[in-house]
């Protein structure tokens, strides 16, 4: 077989692509699995930016020079999502998005307690990488305080409370001893050498976490944004609506998304009041009433949350044979969020597995304030962040074969509409397989199905409509059924993550409209197990290019039995 010259230049051009995001983003690198760069942080500073715009815009140019003559459809795709990413980023660093760096759930401030889980240091060497890495650590944060003066003098600062949340953050992570931090008891060491990394998290991370907080107090939350929407700042509309096409792969207006999310939320509202009825209650909000009174819906023992997840977990990765033709490896497994960033995190969230299969994909569930929790909603949120949502998308994705590494392990740099599509459709697609046990269940998945619908009013209200804090906290209670505590989390989550929040519900119409599309295309010839397996067997995909090409991807499946 004759490889064509278009073909060898777009392979090779997407192999050295990747190659450079992870040199210069080496703690992704970490997360993977990737060894490479283990020594090193990003650089946060002007020359770490000038690299990342001369990266693009190399493979910009590149790109846009290789014709889709000689090229399969998977290679077009390949060439197109350079372009995107390309694209998409070059305008963000044009709008200094990178002003905007504080983020009270993954910042500089977690990074040595979060790298600590997951690079390896039981040999001499690999121990030796993990401290020049924390010595290193003083850099980073001195090139993030510039980064951040910057804004400042630009005017384009962070909005004042998860400046707040991310100062009593530091405060709470200072207030432990070195040797009882999170970065020295979950490294990845032998016991002999423990004592090292104290020292270096002492000698090291410790002073550089109080300049860091001592800058945020003085220099910094003086001058917060006092609005939370991201309008409020210099260029701020064309921000966002950037973000919306980073995230979604979708060019969409914030009203069309605010329309959207209004009427999807009364579609969603008349299902609950249905069960509800059925569960002898008058509506949905004597329902939720009843729910959360109920005593048997809650637990002040965080583990019961987590050993829940891991029963729901199973029971999916048990069923799923019937619902797709390909499985991960293996299942995930289920870890309750850390004590040191629980207060600031989402219900739940996913980390993927090494590359080399070494550790498995890990689901985290919060267990802070567990009596706030209701354990009605836990497992919709399990079907979505681990089996057979996120956990069979992304572990899938990294089995893959004949792909670029950029298609397999990076291609989300493209938007977060199809990783978050699915785990969405993922929660209704659990009520197909038999998977929640009750009516009760069912509301949960309602309600979750609600709160992303909410998502779509709450962060268009926030960056494009001029909402106050208060008032998204209130409809996120209200119309997204969430208690208190995750209301106030998630808007402050929207609030430092501008579009990542109507990814979910966008990438869901996309996927579902695809499969209705294709059934009555196919009629009785539509195979679900075909269709789930497409949709998966070509990575991260931008919407556009997903609903162009899975009718044809999905008859050739069928049509060779597989």
């Amino acid at each position: 077989m004759t490889v064509s010259l278009e073909s060898n230049a777009v392979n090779d051009l997407a192999d050295r692509f990747w190659d450079g995001v992870l040199e210069r983003d080496p703690t992704w690198a970490t997360l993977l699995g990737d060894e490479r760069f283990n020594d090193r942080w990003p650089d946060l500073g002007p020359e770490g930016r000038a690299a990342e715009e001369a990266a693009y815009r190399s493979v910009l140019t590149e790109a846009r020079t290789i014709e889709a003559d000689g090229l399969t459809p998977e290679e077009v795709i390949t060439r197109d999502l350079l372009v995107l990413v390309a694209e998409n980023h070059l305008e963000a660093l044009a709008q200094k998005q990178y002003q905007l760096a504080i983020d009270h759930m993954s910042g500089p401030q977690i990074w040595p307690a979060e790298i600590a889980q997951y690079q390896l240091a039981d040999t001499d060497e690999r121990l030796a990488t993990l401290l020049t890495r924390l010595s290193r650590y003083p850099a980073l944060i001195d090139q993030y305080v510039g980064t951040l003066a910057e804004g400042v003098a630009d005017g384009r600062t962070a909005a004042a409370v998860p400046v707040r949340r991310t100062i009593e953050q530091i405060e709470r992570m200072l207030d432990v001893d070195p040797a009882e931090s999170a970065a020295t008891t979950m490294a990845q060491v032998r016991e002999e050498d423990r004592p090292r990394v104290a020292a270096a998290v002492s000698e090291h991370v410790v002073p550089a976490l109080s300049r860091l907080r001592e800058y945020l107090v003085s220099d910094y939350e003086p001058h917060a944004r006092q609005q939370p929407g991201i309008s409020a700042t210099p260029g701020g509309d064309a921000a966002y609506r950037l973000a919306i096409r980073m995230h979604t792969t979708v060019d969409t207006s914030a009203e069309e998304v605010h329309a959207f999310g209004l009427a999807d939320l009364e579609a969603i509202e008349a299902e609950k009041d249905e069960i509800a009825r059925r569960l002898g209650q008058p509506d949905r909000h004597a329902m939720r009433d009843a729910l959360a009174a109920d005593p048997a819906n809650h637990t002040d023992e965080p583990m019961d949350l987590v050993r829940r997840a891991q029963e729901q977990t199973d029971r999916a990765y048990a069923a799923a044979p019937q619902y797709f033709g390909r499985l991960p490896s293996a299942n995930c497994y289920v870890k309750a969020v850390e004590a040191y960033r629980e207060a600031d995190s989402p219900p739940a969230f996913y980390m993927p597995p090494t590359v080399d299969g070494s550790r498995q994909g890990q689901y985290y569930i919060n267990t802070y304030q567990p009596m706030e929790r209701q354990l009605h909603k836990i497992a919709s949120i399990t079907f979505h962040e681990a089996t057979p949502g996120h956990h069979f998308q992304i572990a899938i994705e990294m089995e893959l074969e004949g792909l670029p590494a950029f298609r397999t392990l990076g291609s989300r740099m493209a938007g977060a509409a199809y990783v978050e599509g699915w785990g969405l459709y993922c929660e209704r697609l659990a009520d197909e397989m038999g998977l929640y046990d009750s009516d009760e269940e069912r509301v949960g998945m309602l309600d979750a199905q609600a709160f992303r619908a909410a998502r779509l009013v709450v962060d268009s209200g926030l960056h494009a409509m001029g909402w106050t804090r208060d008032q998204a906290i209130a409809f996120m209670n209200e119309r997204g059924s969430l208690p208190m505590v995750d209301a106030e989390i998630e808007v402050d989550r929207y609030t430092v993550w501008p579009g990542q929040a109507l990814s979910y519900k966008l990438g869901q119409r996309e996927i579902e409209r695809a499969r209705n599309e294709i059934a009555d295309a196919m009629g009785e010839r539509f195979d679900l197990r075909a269709f789930h397996d497409q949709v998966l067997a070509h990575g991260s995909l931008p919407l556009a290019t997903l609903r162009r090409e899975l009718p044809g991807w999905v008859e050739d499946a069928v049509a060779h039995g597989g």
